[in-house]
């Protein structure tokens, strides 16, 4: 409730719609800005938004954390280059290599917040989860629907569990270099989510027999 009134009040200031997101192109490869612009506003035209600018300050909301990203890693990326390239060895190197990695991370975890209240800015709860889910490639939800057909007899409390864990996978695979690195920490989740299940007495071998019988009956595919 106090945050509708605050949106409420913001917007009846025209604070809000008087905010201008820029897009951080300068600088940047010309084809390379199409492609990342061309990607974001494909999660945009998703959302359902109405206003034309509203739009386009998402879009740009959206393509500024791909810049952003690829900013990070780019500096990482240069940084793990010298280390291999000077006289660096052993402990050394290990320790240099090491410092590089967290220090991406150090810079990942700073802006990692700032995505999300941007898009609040605009966007409902319901429509930054689907920016997320864009940007993951909709994982999440393939995931633990195909966890609820696979096992029926799911509780509400381990239902609740995977899809917590889901989320917690999305939150790092947002901010993943690449889709190779977005669906490894799925990947990882997906093992926990396993081995919680396992835990719990469930059989995932026969389960997933059963529902890939269950899934060719109805003539479907996995």
């Amino acid at each position: 409730m106090k945050k509708i009134l605050l949106l409420s009040i913001l917007l009846w200031t025209g604070w809000v719609s008087a905010q201008t997101i820029d897009l951080d192109k300068e600088n940047r490869d010309p084809k390379y800005v199409e492609s990342i612009v061309s990607r974001s506003q494909k999660i945009v035209d998703k959302l359902g938004i109405n206003d034309a600018k509203v739009a386009e300050d998402v879009r740009n909301v959206i393509a500024n954390r791909y810049f952003t990203l690829n900013d990070i890693y780019e500096t990482r990326d240069a940084k793990v280059k010298e280390i291999k390239e000077s006289d660096l060895v052993g402990e050394a190197k290990n320790n240099a290599l090491k410092a590089a990695e967290d220090a991406k991370d150090a810079a990942l975890y700073r802006i990692h917040f700032a995505f999300p209240a941007d898009l609040s800015l605009f966007l409902t709860e319901e429509q930054i989860e689907a920016v997320k889910d864009g940007m993951t490639y909709g994982v999440l939800k393939i995931t633990y629907d195909s966890h609820l057909d696979m096992i029926p007899s799911l509780k509400k409390e381990e239902k609740v569990q995977i899809y917590a864990w889901l989320k917690e996978a999305r939150e790092f695979a947002i901010d993943a270099e690449n889709s190779d690195r977005k669906h490894a920490f799925f990947g990882k989740y997906k093992g926990r989510i396993n081995n919680y299940l396992a835990k719990r007495g469930y059989d995932l071998t026969k389960e997933r027999e059963e529902w890939y019988k269950r899934v060719k009956a109805r003539g479907g595919s996995l």
